[in-house]
């Protein structure tokens, strides 16, 4: 039997989602979880592996298992077994043929950004940070450039495993209530890292020293080099994939209203 599931995590106190041997991830509290509540081993695949201290709203993931359980069952069992920073939200018996991340059309990432003279305190840890102000319009043109199917080797780090750095970015939306900003991204996958870069490079554009037409120079240079330093995990939060209708999935968790 084939289970998918729904996790949200808060991504601060943990190495990222991928199973380390300091057993510090989301993805091996999940599977210890997991295993618990099955008795028996258990390993997940999952849509987008995560970087540490990013969050997840709807992390997806995958496994197969002849423990025999309901979907309710599979979300209350499993969470009775996690720290409080990890919840699964839903749980659907799919198809063999489902694929976490082979059947996705498109992942989702937001970050959540704070202006203000005063860094974070309450907030600490899931928002980024900027003390200058930020110019919406410059942003928006800039981001302009970045739409379509590109080379986004600028934007990627050097650990990155993808086979290539050509993706499509399907939408990018910036908008801002009160002292916080918010920038979606969507697009077929994401590099590692590569959200991060696309802030930095946002962000110098949103403060002046820049141009926006600097941003399709950096793509342009398919070089690291030639973009801005790597931005904070901490406001970025991956929102989840995309799957077809027919699968009959969730595409968002109530944690999805909970950004500004």
């Amino acid at each position: 039997m084939r289970v998918a599931l729904g996790v949200s995590y808060d991504g601060h106190s943990y190495d990222g989602w991928q199973s380390q041997p300091s057993g510090r991830t989301v993805q091996d509290q999940l599977e210890k979880a997991l295993g618990q509540f099955a008795d028996q081993r258990i390993s997940t695949l999952c849509a987008g592996r995560t970087d540490a201290g990013v969050h997840g709203l709807m992390q997806v993931v995958h496994f197969d298992t002849t423990a025999e359980r309901t979907p309710y069952a599979w979300v209350r069992g499993t969470n009775s077994f996690l720290p409080r920073d990890i919840a699964v939200q839903w749980a659907q018996i799919v198809p063999e043929a489902f694929h976490c991340r082979a059947s996705a059309t498109s992942r989702r990432y937001a970050y959540l950004l704070l202006e203000s003279p005063v860094r974070p305190s309450v907030d600490a840890h899931r928002v980024g940070w900027v003390f200058q102000p930020l110019d919406l319009e410059r942003m928006q043109e800039a981001a302009r450039h970045l739409l379509g199917e590109h080379d986004f080797t600028s934007f990627r780090a050097s650990a990155c495993q993808a086979l290539s750095p050509v993706k499509n970015m399907l939408r990018i939306e910036i908008s801002r209530r009160g002292a916080y900003w918010r920038f979606e991204f969507e697009a077929s996958a994401f590099l590692h890292h590569m959200i991060r870069n696309l802030m930095g490079c946002l962000i110098v554009i949103g403060q002046g020293k820049q141009p926006p037409a600097w941003m399709a120079e950096v793509l342009a240079a398919r070089s690291r080099d030639a973009a801005a330093p790597t931005f904070a995990p901490d406001g970025l939060y991956f929102l989840g994939p995309r799957y077809d209708a027919h699968w009959g999935l969730p595409e968002r968790t109530p944690a999805y209203d909970w950004l500004p």
